[in-house]
Protein backbone atom coordinates (compact mmCIF):
# COMPACT_ATOMS: atom_id res chain seq x y z
CA UNK A 1 0.00 0.00 0.00
CA UNK A 2 2.87 2.36 0.29
CA UNK A 3 5.13 1.60 -2.21
CA UNK A 4 3.87 4.68 -4.17
CA UNK A 5 3.66 6.94 -1.48
CA UNK A 6 6.22 9.56 -0.35
CA UNK A 7 4.47 10.50 3.24
CA UNK A 8 1.63 10.01 5.50
CA UNK A 9 -0.56 12.92 6.79
CA UNK A 10 -2.24 12.50 10.13
CA UNK A 11 -5.17 14.99 10.31
CA UNK A 12 -7.64 13.70 12.60
CA UNK A 13 -9.18 15.19 15.89
CA UNK A 14 -8.46 13.01 19.36
CA UNK A 15 -11.37 12.73 21.91
CA UNK A 16 -8.17 12.30 24.84
CA UNK A 17 -8.45 8.55 26.10
CA UNK A 18 -6.54 5.72 25.36
CA UNK A 19 -9.52 3.81 24.27
CA UNK A 20 -9.90 6.11 21.23
CA UNK A 21 -9.15 4.19 18.75
CA UNK A 22 -7.26 7.08 16.15
CA UNK A 23 -4.34 7.10 19.19
CA UNK A 24 -3.04 3.51 18.13
CA UNK A 25 -4.27 3.83 14.23
CA UNK A 26 -1.60 6.88 14.41
CA UNK A 27 0.64 4.30 16.67
CA UNK A 28 0.87 1.70 13.16
CA UNK A 29 0.58 4.27 10.78
CA UNK A 30 4.11 5.63 12.39
CA UNK A 31 4.95 1.69 12.74
CA UNK A 32 4.39 1.00 8.97
CA UNK A 33 6.23 4.46 7.99
CA UNK A 34 9.20 3.34 10.15
CA UNK A 35 9.30 -0.15 8.42
CA UNK A 36 9.10 1.35 4.81
CA UNK A 37 11.08 4.65 5.63
CA UNK A 38 8.31 7.10 5.22
CA UNK A 39 7.70 10.28 6.47
CA UNK A 40 4.65 11.03 8.70
CA UNK A 41 3.68 14.49 8.92
CA UNK A 42 0.83 15.07 11.97
CA UNK A 43 -1.21 18.19 11.56
CA UNK A 44 -1.71 19.02 15.60
CA UNK A 45 -5.15 19.50 17.10
CA UNK A 46 -6.24 20.40 20.54
CA UNK A 47 -6.66 18.18 23.25
CA UNK A 48 -10.73 18.48 23.79
CA UNK A 49 -10.36 17.93 27.61
CA UNK A 50 -7.76 20.14 28.18
CA UNK A 51 -6.67 21.52 32.06
CA UNK A 52 -3.95 19.19 31.09
CA UNK A 53 -5.32 15.67 32.92
CA UNK A 54 -3.72 12.99 33.36
CA UNK A 55 -5.04 10.04 34.75
CA UNK A 56 -5.97 6.12 34.76
CA UNK A 57 -3.46 3.18 34.41
CA UNK A 58 -0.18 3.57 32.21
CA UNK A 59 1.43 0.39 31.70
CA UNK A 60 -1.25 -2.26 29.46
CA UNK A 61 -0.75 -6.08 30.72
CA UNK A 62 0.49 -8.34 27.55
CA UNK A 63 -2.51 -10.30 27.08
CA UNK A 64 -4.62 -7.12 27.21
CA UNK A 65 -2.77 -5.28 24.66
CA UNK A 66 -5.58 -4.20 21.84
CA UNK A 67 -6.78 -1.61 19.98
CA UNK A 68 -8.40 -0.10 22.51
CA UNK A 69 -5.11 0.19 24.32
CA UNK A 70 -1.90 -1.16 22.66
CA UNK A 71 1.02 0.27 24.51
CA UNK A 72 1.88 1.97 27.91
CA UNK A 73 -0.20 5.27 28.24
CA UNK A 74 -1.99 6.38 30.33
CA UNK A 75 -5.83 6.27 30.21
CA UNK A 76 -6.74 10.22 30.25
CA UNK A 77 -2.95 11.22 28.59
CA UNK A 78 -3.35 14.94 28.46
CA UNK A 79 -1.22 14.99 25.27
CA UNK A 80 -2.33 16.10 21.27
CA UNK A 81 -1.68 13.84 18.67
CA UNK A 82 1.40 15.83 17.97
CA UNK A 83 2.63 15.59 21.03
CA UNK A 84 1.35 11.45 21.57
CA UNK A 85 3.44 10.65 18.28
CA UNK A 86 6.62 12.27 19.75
CA UNK A 87 5.98 9.71 22.71
CA UNK A 88 5.58 6.94 20.39
CA UNK A 89 8.77 7.60 18.39
CA UNK A 90 10.94 8.14 21.81
CA UNK A 91 9.57 5.69 23.99
CA UNK A 92 8.77 2.84 21.91
CA UNK A 93 11.72 3.55 19.08
CA UNK A 94 9.98 3.70 16.30
CA UNK A 95 12.66 5.63 14.30
CA UNK A 96 10.12 7.58 12.18
CA UNK A 97 10.86 10.50 10.31
CA UNK A 98 8.60 12.84 11.85
CA UNK A 99 7.08 16.14 11.42
CA UNK A 100 4.53 17.85 13.57
CA UNK A 101 2.69 21.15 12.31
CA UNK A 102 2.10 22.99 15.54
CA UNK A 103 -1.22 24.97 16.25
CA UNK A 104 -0.41 28.59 16.91
CA UNK A 105 -1.74 29.93 20.21
CA UNK A 106 -2.91 26.87 22.00
CA UNK A 107 -3.08 27.36 25.32
CA UNK A 108 -3.22 23.37 26.70
CA UNK A 109 -4.96 24.44 29.79
CA UNK A 110 -8.13 25.03 28.28
CA UNK A 111 -11.32 22.14 27.25
CA UNK A 112 -12.20 22.81 23.81
CA UNK A 113 -15.58 24.18 24.92
CA UNK A 114 -12.96 26.91 25.89
CA UNK A 115 -11.37 27.62 22.81
CA UNK A 116 -12.43 30.04 20.33
CA UNK A 117 -12.36 27.77 17.20
CA UNK A 118 -15.38 25.61 15.32
CA UNK A 119 -16.60 22.15 17.24
CA UNK A 120 -15.35 19.44 15.55
CA UNK A 121 -16.50 15.96 15.90
CA UNK A 122 -14.55 13.37 16.37
CA UNK A 123 -17.14 10.95 16.15
CA UNK A 124 -20.69 10.81 15.25
CA UNK A 125 -21.23 9.63 19.07
CA UNK A 126 -19.62 12.69 20.38
CA UNK A 127 -21.89 15.58 18.49
CA UNK A 128 -20.81 18.02 21.22
CA UNK A 129 -18.23 18.91 23.94
CA UNK A 130 -20.54 17.82 26.79
CA UNK A 131 -20.20 14.28 25.30
CA UNK A 132 -16.54 14.23 25.58
CA UNK A 133 -16.12 15.82 28.70
CA UNK A 134 -17.77 12.40 30.11
CA UNK A 135 -16.19 10.18 27.47
CA UNK A 136 -13.75 9.68 29.71
CA UNK A 137 -16.24 8.60 32.31
CA UNK A 138 -18.52 6.30 30.72
CA UNK A 139 -16.71 5.00 27.61
CA UNK A 140 -15.68 2.63 30.28
CA UNK A 141 -19.61 0.85 30.44
CA UNK A 142 -19.26 -0.54 26.87
CA UNK A 143 -17.95 -3.09 29.34
CA UNK A 144 -21.00 -4.46 29.93
CA UNK A 145 -23.25 -6.98 27.70
CA UNK A 146 -26.84 -5.13 29.10
CA UNK A 147 -25.94 -1.80 30.18
CA UNK A 148 -26.09 0.94 27.64
CA UNK A 149 -23.70 3.74 27.64
CA UNK A 150 -26.08 6.38 25.45
CA UNK A 151 -25.18 5.28 22.37
CA UNK A 152 -28.38 5.41 19.62
CA UNK A 153 -29.56 8.07 21.58
CA UNK A 154 -29.39 11.91 21.27
CA UNK A 155 -26.73 12.09 24.19
CA UNK A 156 -24.45 9.75 23.69
CA UNK A 157 -21.83 8.85 26.50
CA UNK A 158 -23.80 11.48 28.66
CA UNK A 159 -26.66 8.97 29.29
CA UNK A 160 -26.00 5.55 31.03
CA UNK A 161 -28.83 2.92 31.71
CA UNK A 162 -30.55 -0.81 31.61
CA UNK A 163 -34.07 -2.17 32.19
CA UNK A 164 -33.22 -3.30 34.82
CA UNK A 165 -31.91 0.02 36.53
CA UNK A 166 -34.30 2.27 38.95
CA UNK A 167 -33.26 5.62 37.56
CA UNK A 168 -34.00 7.51 40.56
CA UNK A 169 -32.65 4.89 43.09
CA UNK A 170 -29.11 4.86 40.90
CA UNK A 171 -28.84 8.65 40.93
CA UNK A 172 -29.26 9.01 44.33
CA UNK A 173 -26.95 6.39 45.41
CA UNK A 174 -24.00 8.54 43.19
CA UNK A 175 -25.23 11.80 44.65
CA UNK A 176 -25.06 10.74 47.99
CA UNK A 177 -21.21 10.09 47.26
CA UNK A 178 -20.63 13.98 46.28
CA UNK A 179 -18.42 13.02 43.56
CA UNK A 180 -15.93 15.94 42.83
CA UNK A 181 -17.21 18.15 39.45
CA UNK A 182 -20.17 16.30 38.71
CA UNK A 183 -23.89 15.68 38.98
CA UNK A 184 -26.45 13.12 37.98
CA UNK A 185 -30.30 12.71 37.45
CA UNK A 186 -32.62 10.16 36.79
CA UNK A 187 -33.21 9.49 33.48
CA UNK A 188 -35.13 7.63 31.10
CA UNK A 189 -34.18 6.35 27.28
CA UNK A 190 -34.52 4.13 24.45
CA UNK A 191 -31.66 3.53 22.53
CA UNK A 192 -32.03 3.30 18.58
CA UNK A 193 -31.75 -0.08 16.33
CA UNK A 194 -28.60 -1.78 16.20
CA UNK A 195 -27.47 -0.24 19.68
CA UNK A 196 -27.51 -2.35 22.82
CA UNK A 197 -31.35 -2.22 24.49
CA UNK A 198 -32.86 -1.22 20.77
CA UNK A 199 -35.71 -0.04 21.26
CA UNK A 200 -36.36 -0.71 24.84
CA UNK A 201 -37.38 1.82 27.47
CA UNK A 202 -34.27 2.06 29.85
CA UNK A 203 -33.73 4.05 33.34
CA UNK A 204 -30.66 4.73 34.51
CA UNK A 205 -28.85 8.49 35.17
CA UNK A 206 -27.40 11.56 32.96
CA UNK A 207 -23.94 12.37 33.79
CA UNK A 208 -23.14 16.43 34.17
CA UNK A 209 -19.91 18.00 34.42
CA UNK A 210 -20.20 20.76 36.78
CA UNK A 211 -16.50 21.90 37.05
CA UNK A 212 -14.11 20.53 35.08
CA UNK A 213 -11.05 21.66 36.86
CA UNK A 214 -12.40 19.58 39.64
CA UNK A 215 -14.04 16.31 38.17
CA UNK A 216 -11.80 13.18 38.01
CA UNK A 217 -12.93 10.89 35.60
CA UNK A 218 -11.98 7.78 36.22
CA UNK A 219 -12.79 8.35 40.18
CA UNK A 220 -16.29 9.56 38.61
CA UNK A 221 -16.40 6.14 36.20
CA UNK A 222 -14.82 3.70 38.16
CA UNK A 223 -17.51 4.63 41.11
CA UNK A 224 -20.54 4.45 38.75
CA UNK A 225 -19.53 1.46 37.89
CA UNK A 226 -19.23 0.50 41.83
CA UNK A 227 -22.72 1.49 42.51
CA UNK A 228 -24.65 -0.27 39.86
CA UNK A 229 -22.95 -3.80 40.74
CA UNK A 230 -23.76 -2.93 44.55
CA UNK A 231 -27.37 -2.17 43.67
CA UNK A 232 -27.93 -5.18 40.92
CA UNK A 233 -25.12 -7.50 41.09
CA UNK A 234 -28.12 -10.48 39.54
CA UNK A 235 -28.72 -8.40 36.66
CA UNK A 236 -25.67 -6.80 35.53
CA UNK A 237 -24.14 -8.60 32.66
CA UNK A 238 -20.39 -7.74 32.01
CA UNK A 239 -18.69 -8.91 29.11
CA UNK A 240 -17.07 -12.42 28.49
CA UNK A 241 -14.02 -10.96 26.70
CA UNK A 242 -12.65 -8.86 29.78
CA UNK A 243 -13.34 -5.66 27.90
CA UNK A 244 -12.64 -3.93 30.74
CA UNK A 245 -9.19 -5.00 30.87
CA UNK A 246 -8.54 -4.33 27.55
CA UNK A 247 -9.98 -0.39 28.18
CA UNK A 248 -7.75 -0.06 30.53
CA UNK A 249 -4.99 -2.70 30.49
CA UNK A 250 -5.44 -4.44 33.77
CA UNK A 251 -7.48 -7.37 34.52
CA UNK A 252 -7.38 -6.51 38.50
CA UNK A 253 -10.00 -3.58 37.88
CA UNK A 254 -13.18 -5.77 36.80
CA UNK A 255 -12.29 -8.19 39.80
CA UNK A 256 -11.76 -5.69 42.30
CA UNK A 257 -15.27 -3.95 41.29
CA UNK A 258 -16.80 -7.27 41.20
CA UNK A 259 -15.14 -7.71 44.89
CA UNK A 260 -16.75 -4.52 46.15
CA UNK A 261 -12.75 -2.88 46.77
CA UNK A 262 -13.34 0.60 47.72
CA UNK A 263 -12.80 2.84 44.52
CA UNK A 264 -9.97 4.38 46.41
CA UNK A 265 -7.43 1.06 46.72
CA UNK A 266 -8.77 -0.16 43.04
CA UNK A 267 -7.02 3.42 41.69
CA UNK A 268 -3.89 3.71 44.09
CA UNK A 269 -2.67 0.58 42.48
CA UNK A 270 -1.48 2.30 39.75
CA UNK A 271 -0.24 5.06 41.44
CA UNK A 272 3.36 4.79 40.40
CA UNK A 273 3.10 4.25 37.56
CA UNK A 274 1.24 7.25 36.90
CA UNK A 275 3.81 9.33 38.28
CA UNK A 276 6.20 8.06 36.28
CA UNK A 277 4.54 8.75 32.98
CA UNK A 278 3.63 12.25 34.19
CA UNK A 279 7.70 12.64 34.31
CA UNK A 280 8.10 10.92 30.99
CA UNK A 281 5.29 12.78 29.39
CA UNK A 282 7.29 16.38 30.13
CA UNK A 283 9.40 15.50 27.74
CA UNK A 284 7.53 15.31 24.51
CA UNK A 285 5.05 17.97 25.49
CA UNK A 286 5.41 20.99 22.50
CA UNK A 287 2.89 23.60 24.14
CA UNK A 288 2.70 25.74 27.38
CA UNK A 289 -0.63 26.50 29.89
CA UNK A 290 -1.97 29.54 30.28
CA UNK A 291 -1.94 28.74 34.04
CA UNK A 292 1.50 28.60 34.38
Amino acid sequence: MLKDVDLLVFDIQDAGVTYYTYVWKLYHIMEAASEKGKQVVVLDRPNPLGRDVVAGPVVVEEEHSSFVGLKDLALVHGMTFGELAQYFNGEFDLGVDLEVVEMQGYDRSESYAELDIPFVMPSPNMPTTDSIDVYPITGLFETFVNVSEGRGTTKPFQLVGSDFVNGKEYAQALNDLNLSGVKLRAAAFTPAPGQKLEGKLVEGVEVYVTDREEYDPLYTGLSMIHVLNNLYPDEIEWREDQWLAKLTGKSYIEEDLKAGLPVEEIIAKWDEELLSFKSTREEYLIYASGEE
